[in-house]
C-alpha cells in the first residue's frame, strides 16, 4: 500500500493517537514537568541572582540597552528545558524498544518517518507548555520581556524544540539500552549548555579563550538558543534560523535512517544475532 492511499483522515488519526500517548505519558508523569522546571528556576534563582554582581554585559543585540544577568540566561534556560525535554521524550524511545511497544509501533503501515516526526511533533508540544510555565514564573521575577515577545517566540521555540528533539532520536537509534542512554543523556546535555552562548556571551568566550568560543560557535545547541533570545523581542537572527533548519533536517534525516529496517538500527541488530 503506497504513501498517498492513505485519506487525510487516516493521517490525522495516527497522528492523534501518537500525541496521546505522549500526553498521557506526560501527564502521568507529573515529576517529570516538575523536574523540567526545577533545573531552570534553580540556575534564574539562585546562581542568576549571585553572578549579577560579578558578570558584566555590554549591550549585545537583541537588546537596546543593558540587562541583568536574569534576563540574559532566560532564553538559554528556556532552551535548556527543551533540551532535556527532547532527551526525556527519546529516553522513551529507548524504553520503548525494551518492551517490544516500538517494534509495534514501526510495523505499521504509515511511513516510517511519517510516525517519527509525529512522535518529535508531540514531544515539541509538551515542551512548549512547560516553556510557558517558565516564562511565567519568570515574569514574577522581573524577567519581562516586550508582551508580543511570548507569541512571537513561537515559531522559535518549535523550531529549536524539533531539532533538540531530532537530535535525541537520533541518539537514540544507537543506544539499546536504557541505562546506556541515561548516562548518554548527561555525556551531552551539560557539555551542549555550557559550551554554548546560553549562559555567557560569545564575545566573552573569545576574551577568555578562542577554542572555547570556537566550540561554542560549533554548537547548534548555541543556535537554538539565540533563535529563542532574538525572538524574545519580535526578531529574526538569520545565521541561527539556517543552523538550526539545517541540524534540524540532518538530525531528523539521520534517524529516519537509523530506524530503517533495512538500513539503519534494526539492520545491525539481525546482523549481529
Amino acid at each position: 500500500m503506497s504513501d498517498r492511499s492513505f485519506p487525510p483522515r487516516a493521517w490525522a488519526i495516527a497522528f492523534a493517537g501518537i500525541a496521546r500517548r505522549e500526553t498521557l505519558r506526560f501527564v502521568n508523569q507529573r515529576g517529570r514537568f516538575l523536574a523540567a522546571l526545577v533545573r531552570p528556576l534553580v540556575w534564574l534563582f539562585i546562581f542568576a541572582a549571585g553572578f549579577r554582581a560579578v558578570l558584566g554585559l555590554s549591550i549585545t543585540p537583541p537588546y537596546q540597552t543593558y540587562v541583568l544577568y536574569e534576563v540574559y540566561v532566560t532564553p538559554g534556560l528556556v532552551a535548556m528545558i527543551q533540551l532535556f525535554n527532547g532527551m526525556q521524550s527519546s529516553l522513551s524511545m529507548v524504553y520503548d524498544r525494551e518492551t517490544g511497544a516500538m517494534r509495534t509501533l514501526l510495523v505499521s503501515p504509515f511511513p516510517r518517518w511519517f510516525l517519527l516526526a509525529s512522535k518529535l511533533v508531540a514531544g515539541v508540544l509538551v515542551s512548549i507548555i512547560q516553556v510557558y510555565t517558565f516564562l511565567a514564573i519568570a515574569w514574577l521575577w522581573d524577567v519581562r520581556p516586550p508582551v508580543w515577545g511570548y507569541l512571537t517566540v513561537l515559531p522559535a521555540l518549535v523550531l529549536a524544540g524539533l531539532m533538540l528533539g531530532a537530535m535525541g532520536l537520533f541518539l537514540s537509534s544507537a543506544i539499546r539500552q536504557l541505562e546506556n542512554f541515561a548516562g548518554v543523556m548527561n555525556f551531552v546535555i551539560f557539555p551542549m549548555f555550557f559550551a554554548s552562548s546560553a549562559l555567557y556571551p560569545l564575545w566573552r568566550m573569545r576574551e577568555s579563550s578562542t577554542l572555547l568560543h570556537d566550540i561554542c560557535a560549533a554548537n547548534p545547541f548555541t543556535y537554538a538558543v539565540e533563535l529563542i533570545r532574538f525572538a524574545l523581542y519580535g526578531q529574526v537572527n538569520w545565521l541561527a534560523l539556517a543552523v538550526v533548519l539545517g541540524c534540524l533536517a540532518g538530525f531528523f534525516g539521520a534517524a529516519v535512517f537509523m530506524y530503517d529496517p533495512s538500513k539503519g538500527l534494526w539492520a545491525r541488530r539481525k546482523g549481529t544475532a
